[in-house]
């Protein structure tokens, strides 16, 4: 099955304070989160999660309880390799 890609965004009020924490996605579904990253300089939460269309995922994380402000589509940018042996 072809897992597509999206970023959930949840905009808060928190000024940076605290860190937002997301609830468990509900067990046995066919949705992953991949990664989340707090952005406090922006009170953002960005979430990347991966599911087979976005009807799905948008149940999922609904299913979860996940506020989301923003739901779009995204693709994974190709990161620069560098040279074997350099320690940037």
């Amino acid at each position: 099955m072809t897992r597509l890609l999206f970023a959930l965004e949840r905009y808060d009020t928190s000024s940076g304070l605290a860190s937002p924490v997301l609830t468990d996605l509900p067990v046995g579904v066919d949705v992953r989160l991949v990664a989340a990253v707090h952005l406090p300089a922006d009170d953002v939460l960005l979430a990347l999660v991966e599911g087979p269309d976005a009807d799905t995922v948008a149940g999922v994380a609904a299913a979860a309880g996940w506020r989301v402000d923003r739901f779009c589509p995204a693709v994974w940018a190709k990161a620069p390799t560098l040279p074997e042996g350099s320690d940037q």
